[in-house]
């Protein structure tokens, strides 16, 4: 216990200071004598073999190194594993250089090393490339007859399938009062985080590497390099400590990783790769998926028939899972439910987590639905899911560990003025737009998974806490640190957290909102122990007060620790340190959650969104003028650093809604659009009036910090919001994002 506290402070980023000068390095940041450099060479078709490549000219020229392709790499360790990294889906990982065969358009066939950027980059074009075309697919709507059921594998915890199927569904919908049927889709997207994928390896000798990489998980990283390489984990140290961006697309290890390393250990020389923009459209994506729904009511508009069913695209070599309709039941609850989730293997790259992977998807149909439903039934969209609110998940049988969805919906309409809107579709305006109100509901599971936390009161008597995750842009750094402060009563200013090693306590990938419970718990459980650890050492001290005291009678602050009952009586953290013979006190610490209490709950976090649109009637053109994201996500450690994030979701969900597409020529089998030019997001002009609320929640049972995370809940609910806005503006339903302004000429 402590007096100070730094947790639910609206605290700047620690490092805000080195981002916006420059002064924080990226892993392409990072330069050694005699560095090399290399660049990736792609495959033109889509699927095939390698009939003849040619490497003599990009050799010839004065400054290249090597060229490296599948009939020269290395034979490695990990060509006979299944699994290489921890977010691995079911499935053969795609192998860099394994042989001639190709698998998707783009896939990485070469390597050319050099002595500067630009000549490997030149070189590279002179590689010449026979192939041998086979006949490709690359079209979903095309090929949903060979849908077939996911394969399960070691993700299915965090990615469970669909719950299985409730009452009878067929008969309920036929019989309820109010029915809709609607079919939904969404095209392909791709991350485009602004910084580049770079991975620099340094090369120590003897096997051992220090590599700059791009990545979520540092120990993730580690772990692939070990195993592909056949090197021993303690040889390969990964540091991460800045990342611009991401949004699930380092959760894997990237092919630039492999590239570098490979030609690292090769050539006992440290090498750098860098993709460009072109090549990040070569490894994973949203993937494009269909959905169906029927949702049917009684005259009251409680569901009573509940069907959501979904088509996605995975590879051919991995089934890459989402959850996507499994949030229907979660949030209203149905006597007879049916979901379904199927996948399509195509020539194309596996897809990959993209931020809110599939709750991003489901929520777009599960919301709009009830938008129509609302109107069918002529009950307001707030109302319905009044109506159809429940504390229990009944879709698991068991109640949440907290939930406060209510309260978010009271307090957005009120904030935004729901109650004011004429509901008539098309009815307000301003001159010559259309004004249109929509509403949606957001959901996040709220994760929590093992982690390590290192503890250290230092000499001086500062607190320094280490852990190996990465911070991908959300503040992760800034949270830890008010985290850690407040076990002892101390300012962030006295604490000094070093992440981003994989060589610090073992912390996974970050993503998934999980981030903040999962250290964060860490970091408890150390302060727990040190706090026993320093009490017991001051107990141990000459006419110690503390001897035999138990940890419930002090108070851990700043900088000392202090009798309950007689507040007079204290001692400094230093002075135990100067009693430890100078020695510094440490502790390292498990957090492991307890599966046997949380199975019995279901953990989420809830959020209410309000947007206006305006609607060009002679055009087309669709505008959000203004939005409001409120939010239930147990209790804020930052809440300077959480409103960013929600935010960030939500201009997010403007792209999503209205402008993010990745296009394909399936007669290719290509993306066309590899490239910020033609690959379209908003810019400043595009955003407009932004609001954020967090309602109070107390989670006593999720965890000790009472977390929920809040990467993901900001992009959920505000898609929906959207089109249900641009349906009240236009009295058109629109079903397939992005929405074009010509579906509404």
């Amino acid at each position: 216990m402590s007096l100070t506290a730094s947790i639910g402070q609206p605290i700047s980023r620690l490092e805000g200071n080195l981002k916006v000068t420059g002064a924080a390095k990226y892993s392409g940041d990072y330069n050694v004598a005699g560095l090399l450099y290399g660049h990736v060479i792609n495959s033109t078709i889509t699927k095939g073999k390698i009939a003849q490549i040619s490497t003599v000219k990009a050799k010839a020229l004065p400054g290249v190194i090597q060229v490296f392709t599948h009939e020269n790499r290395p034979s490695l360790a990990w060509f006979n594993q299944m699994y290489a990294d921890m977010d691995a889906p079911p499935g053969s990982p795609f192998r860099p250089l394994y042989d001639g065969e190709i698998r998707y358009n783009g896939q990485p066939i070469g390597l050319v090393v050099a002595e500067t950027f630009e000549l490997a980059r030149y070189a590279a074009t002179l590689v010449e490339v026979l192939y041998e075309n086979e006949t490709f697919s690359t079209n979903l709507e095309e090929n949903v007859a060979d849908a077939h059921t996911p394969a399960l594998g070691l993700a299915t915890m965090l990615k469970p399938p669909p719950p299985k199927p409730t009452g009878d569904f067929e008969t309920a919908f036929a019989e309820s009062f109010a029915q809709v049927t609607a079919d939904y889709s969404h095209g392909t997207e791709h991350h485009n985080p602004l910084e580049l994928f770079a991975t620099t390896t340094i090369y120590e000798g003897d096997g051992k590497l220090t590599i700059y990489d791009k990545t979520q998980g540092t120990v993730n990283s580690q772990l692939y390099v070990g195993n592909v390489f056949g090197l021993k984990y303690k040889d390969v140290r990964v540091i991460s400590p800045f990342v611009g961006g991401a949004f699930g697309s380092g959760l894997r290890p990237q092919y630039q990783l492999f590239m570098s390393v490979m030609a690292s250990l090769e050539l006992k020389r440290s090498v750098r790769v860098t993709l460009d923009r072109s090549q990040m459209f070569t490894f994973g994506h949203r993937p494009p998926t269909l959905q169906s729904t029927r949702f049917g009511a009684d005259k009251d508009g409680k569901i009573t028939a509940m069907n959501h069913s979904a088509i996605a695209e995975t590879s051919r070599f991995e089934d890459y899972t989402e959850v996507v309709v499994n949030w229907s039941h979660m949030l209203y609850p149905a006597p007879n439910t049916l979901m379904e989730y199927k996948l399509v293997n195509l020539d194309v790259y596996s897809p990959l987590d993209m931020r809110s992977p599939g709750g991003s998807t489901g929520l777009h149909a599960i919301e709009s639905t009830m938008d129509e439903l609302a109107y069918k039934l002529n009950i307001d969209p707030l109302q319905l899911r009044l109506i159809n609110y429940s504390d229990r998940d009944e879709s698991l049988d068991r109640p949440y560990s907290s939930k406060e969805l209510k309260q978010c919906f009271l307090q957005g309409a009120e904030k935004f003025g729901w109650a004011n809107r004429n509901p008539e579709p098309g009815s307000m305006r301003n001159g010559n737009k259309l004004i249109g109100h929509g509403m949606a509901t957001g959901i996040w599971e709220a994760n929590h998974l093992p982690a390590k936390a290192e503890m250290i009161i230092t000499k001086e008597g500062k607190l320094k806490v280490n852990s190996a995750v990465t911070d991908i842009g959300t503040g992760t750094m800034t949270i830890m640190a008010q985290i850690a402060a407040d076990e002892f009563g101390l300012s962030v200013e006295d604490v000094v957290f070093s992440y981003g090693d994989s060589k610090k306590p073992f912390a996974p990938i970050q993503g998934g909102s999980f981030t903040t419970s999962t250290v964060g718990s860490a970091i408890k459980a150390a302060g727990k122990a040190l706090r026993k650890k320093l009490l017991k050492k001051a107990g141990l001290m000459d006419n110690s007060a503390f001897r035999g005291v138990p940890i419930s009678e002090v108070i851990f602050d700043n900088g000392y620790i202090i009798l309950k009952n007689d507040p007079e009586v204290s001692v400094s953290l230093r002075d135990i340190i100067l009693a430890n013979k100078g020695k510094e006190i440490k502790t390292n610490n498990l957090s492991v959650p307890n599966v046997f209490k949380l199975k019995k709950y279901s953990r989420a976090a809830h959020s209410a969104v309000f947007v206006e649109v305006e609607v060009d009637q002679e055009l087309g053109v669709v505008n959000v003028t203004r939005a409001l994201t409120v939010v239930a996500a147990g209790r804020i450690i930052n809440p300077k650093t959480a409103r960013s994030q929600i935010l960030g979701g939500m201009v997010w969900s403007i792209s999503k809604a209205l402008r993010e597409e990745t296009i394909v020529d399936h007669g290719l089998g290509k993306y066309m659009n590899q490239n910020l030019g033609e690959y379209h997001i908003p810019v400043h002009a595009d955003i407009h009036d932004l609001d954020v609320i967090f309602v109070e929640e107390n989670d006593t049972i999720i965890n000790e910090l009472g977390t929920k995370g809040v990467g993901e809940i900001g992009l959920v609910g505000m898609p929906p919001a959207i089109a249900n806005a641009i349906y009240h503006a236009t009295g058109k339903r629109i079903n397939q994002f992005p929405i074009h302004f010509d579906s509404l000429l």
